[in-house]
């Protein structure tokens, strides 16, 4: 039944994951990274597209409003919602800077860009994360089993042992979950 097979495919990545000590490793530090800009006033900035862009407002939403318990709102929104400016942005320049644009415009020195991409290949996601390192920004990627091009422009990778692009946003999701509540429990301890 496909159903199983599908929760068994799931289960079985996360095992792998959960069996990788470097990648958890890596969560460890992301999140110490997005602490120690929270900490500085600076902002979490998020890109991806499809799934992924879905995947970045959801967990920018995560930071800005709460996680687990009310606090206050920590600055961290996706690049992509702003559809005029996508729009414009797309027409009159590329859909491949969209988001180096946002990031020559908002990202400052030890703020947090975390790409997302699946295949790690998405041209306007490179672009974004190459501007991020230009401006001392923390880059951070989220992608599937390869890292594509994205992987030589990331300070960490969260390259997901996979191929199989709805178990790699599933994984990413539950990784981005657990960077929100080590996050969240350090700045607004209980």
């Amino acid at each position: 039944m496909r159903i199983i097979e599908s929760i068994e495919q799931s289960i079985e990545l996360k095992k792998k994951v959960l069996e990788n000590r470097e990648l958890l490793q890596c969560v460890k530090d992301i999140s110490d990274e997005c602490i120690a800009a929270f900490k500085a006033d600076g902002k979490v900035l998020f890109c991806g597209n499809g799934g992924s862009a879905a995947d970045a407002q959801h967990l920018a939403a995560e930071f800005s409003g709460r996680f687990y318990y009310d606090r206050d709102p920590l600055y961290s929104e996706a690049l992509h919602v702003n559809t005029s400016y996508l729009t414009a942005v797309a027409n009159d320049y590329s859909y491949d800077d969209i988001y180096a644009r946002l990031i020559k415009a908002k990202g400052k020195k030890g703020d947090v860009l975390i790409g997302i991409s699946t295949s790690g290949n998405s041209e306007n996601i490179v672009r974004a994360l190459k501007i991020a390192n230009q401006q001392g920004m923390i880059t951070v990627g989220f992608t599937g089993e390869t890292g594509g091009k994205m992987k030589d422009h990331c300070k960490y990778l969260l390259n997901v042992p996979s191929k199989d692009t709805p178990r790699v946003q599933e994984v990413h999701i539950l990784l981005g979950h657990i960077i929100c509540e080590l996050v969240e429990t350090a700045l607004f301890p209980r």
